[in-house]
């Protein structure tokens, strides 16, 4: 899954109409949102930190609710956007995260799995 990083307001603008998923990298307004949505109704899926995820107004999370599109928070801890404007998840991972749902973990424990040379690091 390819993730399109969004680093300013600016960037909306330069949005692909087939772009599915987007991280938000910016502390994006309502308006922000709302000309995301505007600029790509096919949009499923934006990702936010998890620090701006708290300031996010309850309007917009219900907007983007009603709209069919899924609201994450994470980080794309490490990447280089002026290597590559997207952020790549591959399709393991995916499924393994497909997987711990599927299996009834929480969020909570999904987001903390991981591989398990990541889980013995001292």
């Amino acid at each position: 899954m390819k993730i399109r990083i969004i680093s300013s307001r600016e960037e909306i603008n330069s949005i692909r109409l087939n772009e599915k998923a987007v991280h938000m990298a910016f502390r994006a307004s309502n308006v922000d949102f709302l000309n995301l949505l505007q600029k790509n109704p096919r949009l499923q899926m934006i990702q936010v930190p998890p620090s701006y995820r708290k300031t996010m107004s309850k309007a917009i999370e219900v907007f983007l609710e009603m709209q069919g599109i899924e609201l994450l928070q994470g980080d794309v801890w490490g990447h280089r956007k002026d290597l590559d404007e997207y952020f790549t998840v591959d399709d393991t991972t995916t499924e393994e995260i497909r997987a711990l749902a599927a299996s009834g973990a929480s969020m909570d424990d999904v987001a903390q799995s991981g591989p398990e040379d990541d889980q013995n690091r001292p």
